[in-house]
């Protein structure tokens, strides 16, 4: 066994994966900055609200006025540099922390891709993902004489065969739980919350029709169940490789043209390019070698010698030896190994965290982030709050005095935004000089289709509930059951 991890781990690679990899990384997560900012996001979810919803522990990331936009400047510079390969390692753990931070500073934006793109960023720092086709290599590269030759046998550089097979293991992690997510009565047996969702689409032109049909809405829920299972290993399969990549292209468009999820589709869509061999990512080079090529002959670059060496075929050599590639060792390689098994471990672990709880999970929705289950549930409530002072006079409150549209909508059927909040109302009405305030609230909840209920039991003052990884007892059971996962 520990001959077999050491033969594994002395494993080399064609590095070109990993190159294109992080130029479609860098570039996708750039635009997704540059697209957050034109939208006016930055001001409507971070700046305009005036209480932001924290997660648990940490409470101190908060927005930063105006330069909250210097934040997002920073990250999406550094996904730039990512994709250029220019002070690589730099760039990417400024961007793991600038993203990470903005991901932090309300709960209420959570999505799966957010905290995929956090996890892959984190991964990325322990990778040579700048060790080809990079400003940084062409940096290295250090020789007495320099000219350029015409070439047949240009190598490519060699990286540890892990480096590459990590980034498939996160991505097959994602979809392989959110098959095993999706392994429940309500997605297979009722195709909930699909069946809520697929008919308002009446008017996407051709499946429009096709959306308000019931089988349409069952094939959709099992046809997404056994993608989300069976594709990393299709992927994983050189045979089935190109009938698979078509079916992640097929079902992420479909997926971004039927709910607004962003650019989560665009990533997973690029992101999978990885799974293909060395040939073909040194074709994807070679085109990014023309179109830089053509660049360099209308604009003035910024980085003349840098663009003009990747831009061509040409290999650095001495004055009569061609420049061939070391394989890279990986600098503290006996450190690196441990932090990735440590973070696998928790990738592969935490999604199970749910099952130390009591109660239904898309109910309570405690353990349901950061466990890849992705559009499972359609919830709606309706959360009216009620202040009690020492004199016993209660008054009610209108949550748009203190919350946006979104926030409120968000906080209504989410049991730890009910708490967070409580407290900010308690904190806030205690600071107007009130009393001994209780707070209480009336939650009704609908899930999935179902009639709306009680959500949280009306006799517990929220106020004197302390956030906490326990089970949130407060909550009234659902007058239901979902079976499976």
């Amino acid at each position: 066994m520990k001959s077999a991890i050491h033969t594994y781990l002395n494993k080399t690679t064609s590095a070109a994966p990993l190159s294109v990899f992080r130029i479609g990384f860098g570039l996708m997560m750039l635009y997704s900055i540059i697209r957050f900012w034109a939208h006016g996001w930055i001001n409507s979810l971070y700046l305009e609200p005036s209480f932001h919803f924290s997660y648990y522990g940490f409470e101190w990331v908060q927005p930063l006025g105006s330069f909250t936009y210097v934040i997002f400047a920073i990250c999406g510079i550094a996904a730039f540099f990512v994709a250029l390969g220019f002070k690589y390692r730099i760039a990417i753990v400024v961007f793991f922390l600038s993203f990470t931070y903005i991901e932090l500073m309300d709960k209420t934006t959570y999505l799966n891709h957010y905290y995929f793109i956090s996890m892959l960023s984190f991964l990325l720092i322990f990778l040579p993902a700048a060790r080809y086709f990079s400003i940084d290599n062409l940096a290295r590269s250090r020789f007495t004489a320099l000219r350029l030759v015409k070439t047949a046998q240009q190598s490519t550089p060699q990286i540890p065969r892990w480096t590459i097979d990590g980034i498939k293991l996160l991505l097959s992690t994602v979809y392989f739980y959110a098959g095993l997510a999706k392994l429940n009565s309500d997605w297979l047996l009722k195709a909930m919350p699909l069946k809520l969702w697929l008919p308002s689409k009446y008017d996407i032109p051709l499946l429009g029709n096709l959306m308000e049909q019931e089988w349409v809405h069952y094939a959709f829920s099992w046809s997404g169940m056994l993608y989300d299972l069976f594709i990393p290993f299709l992927l994983l399969y050189r045979k089935t490789r190109l009938l698979a990549f078509a079916a992640v292209v097929i079902f992420h468009v479909m997926t971004r043209v039927l709910f607004p999820i962003g650019m989560f589709p665009f990533v997973m869509i690029i992101s999978t390019v990885v799974f293909f061999d060395a040939q073909v990512q040194e074709k994807i080079i070679s085109f990014l070698r023309r179109v830089l090529l053509c660049l360099k002959r209308v604009v003035k670059p910024l980085w003349p010698n840098a663009l003009g060496l990747l831009a061509t075929k040409h290999v650095l050599v001495s004055k009569e030896k061609r420049h061939t590639y070391k394989e890279l060792e990986i600098t503290y390689r006996k450190y690196i190994i441990p932090v990735l098994v440590v973070f696998f471990t928790v990738q592969l672990l935490l999604p199970w965290r749910y099952l130390a709880y009591p109660g239904e999970l898309f109910w309570t929705e405690e353990g349901y982030r950061f466990s890849w289950r992705v559009m499972l549930m359609e919830k709606m409530g309706s959360s009216q709050f009620k202040i009690v002072d020492g004199t016993g006079e209660s008054f009610y409150i209108d949550n748009t005095d203190f919350l946006t549209s979104f926030q409120e909508k968000q906080m209504s059927y989410q049991p730890d935004f009910i708490l967070q909040y409580a407290h900010f109302l308690g904190d806030h009405y205690k600071a107007q000089g009130y009393k001994n305030v209780q707070v209480y609230v009336d939650s009704y909840v609908a899930l999935n289709g179902r009639l709306s209920q009680l959500y949280v039991d009306q006799s517990v003052d929220l106020y004197q509930i302390k956030e906490s990884f326990q089970h949130k007892d407060w909550i009234l059971p659902l007058e239901d059951e979902i079976k499976g996962l």
